[in-house]
């Protein structure tokens, strides 16, 4: 029986790579669901709505009957509190949309906040690396618990298997995304590259030379079809990330010379994003200008302070990929290429130079 697949949060770095994977696999019909249809990957049935919305989202879907569902999006609050209510209340919304005995699987992807906090109490358990899925929950509010457990209960109810996926910094082709580094630090290249400035790594001393690892848009998708599709995969969660580790000090400069840059010598402390690139906005728009770009602000390309947060944490973060290894999962991807294939699809498709 030919699969069908609905996929919450297509236009993001996640989602997009899922449907590009899916209808190139063939044997799935992928239905994409967002707030914006824009730019969306070809072969995809395009659904507008909004997760909190739960009687227009419940009309929208009445004609939709998937057999699997993938969740990979998340809407950003002050709070945490404000990210449990809302967060989970999107997913319940959206099982509450779909119920029905199609559903056969359901995917919920979340991150390794699971293991170092939500922003508000950040890294403060020092958690031991690299993350296993067997590590308890930590003893604050996080939304990514809220969420899981909505999905245990709709599961419970409606008899279908569920599993979690936990990637670390999201690296892949999209643009508007809340958390995009690929597209971040191929902007900060650029205008570095127009204006001149030094491309000095932003983050921490410890996050330059320290051990960390990625997750490309590629392996978390393949990722997401074998655990929906293998029943090794069923009723787990799992970490999931490139499978190789590396540390920014070796990276930098191979960015650098991807854009034809010199790296400036690392001062041993952060050199923030959101001051160093204060002036971005303008420059940002001569460079469209001059090289005929797509016409997107760079707010839609970058976010600095996400870029911030990530290389400027002054702990070790890393995960293990043993237990999905173990259980037959066996892709890898070079994280170098992560990023180089990131930029050369934004260079492709005119958002950069």
């Amino acid at each position: 029986m030919k699969k069908h697949a609905l996929i919450a949060g297509v236009s993001g770095i996640i989602g997009r790579h899922l449907a590009e994977h899916l209808v190139l696999n063939g044997s799935w019909e992928v239905s994409g669901l967002s707030r914006y249809a824009e730019n969306l990957p070809t072969g995809v049935n395009s659904i507008t709505a909004n997760l909190m919305d739960r009687t227009g989202l419940t009309s929208t879907l009445k004609s939709i009957k998937p057999t699997h569902i993938f969740i990979a999006t998340w809407s950003r609050q002050a709070t945490e509190e404000e990210n449990c209510k809302v967060n989970g209340e999107m997913v319940d919304n959206l099982m509450a949309a779909v119920g029905g005995n199609d559903i056969r699987h359901v995917a919920l992807v979340t991150g390794l906040k699971h293991y170092l906090g939500p922003f508000e109490n950040y890294a403060k358990a020092k958690p031991v690396t690299p993350f296993r899925e067997e590590q308890p929950r930590l003893p604050f509010p996080n939304f990514y618990y809220v969420q899981e457990d909505v999905v245990y209960a709709a599961a419970e109810r409606q008899g279908f298997t569920w599993s979690v996926h936990r990637p670390h910094t999201l690296i892949g082709y999209a643009v508007g995304n809340a958390m995009n580094m690929a597209a971040t630090l191929a902007a900060y290249a650029v205008i570095c590259k127009e204006t001149g400035k030094p491309f000095v790594f932003p983050g921490s001393k410890q996050q330059y030379e320290g051990v960390v690892d990625i997750t490309d848009g590629r392996i978390i998708a393949k990722h997401l079809e074998w655990a929906a599709t293998h029943t090794n995969g069923f009723n787990e969660a799992f970490n999931v990330v490139n499978g190789d580790v590396f540390r920014w000090n070796w990276l930098w400069p191979q960015i650098a010379a991807h854009f034809g840059l010199e790296v400036a010598k690392h001062q041993g402390m952060p050199t923030p994003l959101e001051d160093y690139m204060a002036d971005a906005g303008p420059i940002w728009d001569r460079i469209v200008a001059k090289f005929n770009l797509k016409k997107v602000p760079i707010d839609k390309i970058a976010s600095w302070w996400h870029t911030d947060l990530d290389l400027g944490r002054e702990l070790e973060s890393f995960a293990s990929m043993t237990k999905s290894y173990d259980l037959g999962f066996k892709s890898y991807q070079n994280s170098l290429n992560s990023f180089t294939h990131a930029f050369d699809r934004l260079r492709q498709e005119r958002y950069i130079p």
